[in-house]
């Protein structure tokens, strides 16, 4: 499995993300974002997945990072 870091625009979205992902049985977690992801809202969702990441992109991300061992790949940023 890939880990993630998603960080968000809102607390609510993040929220609601992590609701999302728990219904479909990917592994989430909410957490404080590193100050070096994002400064909006500081929380962020870290998540396990297999699948093409663009499946589970939706209007509450702000960006999406892949955690490859301590360093912080960013696959995605919305436009």
């Amino acid at each position: 499995m890939k880990e993630y870091i998603a960080v968000f625009f809102t607390h609510s979205g993040a929220i609601k993300f992590n609701r999302k992902a728990k219904k479909n049985n990917i592994h989430c977690e909410l957490m404080p974002v590193p100050r070096k992801l994002s400064s909006n809202c500081g929380i962020g969702a870290k998540f396990s997945y297999e699948d093409d990441i663009a499946n589970i992109i939706d209007e509450e991300i702000e960006k999406i990072f892949k955690v490859n061992d301590k360093e912080y790949i960013l696959v995605y940023t919305e436009s």
